[in-house]
């Protein structure tokens, strides 16, 4: 089981301003830890940590923070809908586009999903793989 993801930043308040134009909206919550970010889905009274927590922090070894060639983080959202405005909000709070809202061949038929950029350049995937909504061959 994965416990948590890290992506390491120059710019906490950049990533701040990113990662919160979406994570809320997907059920997260904001934690700061020793002035890093720490977001993890709520937990109700008696029940276990839902996992993986997501991190936002700056490189331990205090170097420059680098994006990695083929890492990639995912979150899953409710539905199409969702993807695109989160696509938008993301954009318009720092991120860039790495692939525009839709869905892809090499995926099955109910895939949707969006990439984009982080302000540090950690790449990130939105996706719904709701079977309730029109799919890409319907």
């Amino acid at each position: 089981m994965i416990a948590y993801v890290t992506v390491g930043v120059d710019d906490m308040a950049l990533a701040e301003r990113f990662y919160d134009s979406f994570l809320p909206a997907l059920g997260f919550h904001l934690d700061y830890y020793h002035g890093e970010l720490s977001y993890s889905l709520p937990v109700a009274p008696g029940q276990p940590q839902v996992l993986p927590d997501f991190y936002v922090k700056y490189p331990f070894d205090g170097m420059a923070a680098v994006a990695g060639n083929g890492n990639m983080v995912a979150f899953q959202a409710q539905n199409q809908k969702q993807v695109r405005d989160l696509h938008t909000a993301a954009i318009e709070a720092g991120g860039r586009d790495d692939g525009a809202p839709g869905f892809r061949d090499a995926y099955g038929p109910n895939f949707y999903v969006c990439y984009l950029r982080d302000p540090q350049g950690n790449k990130i995937a939105l996706f719904s793989d709701n079977a309730d909504e029109p799919g890409r061959d319907g």
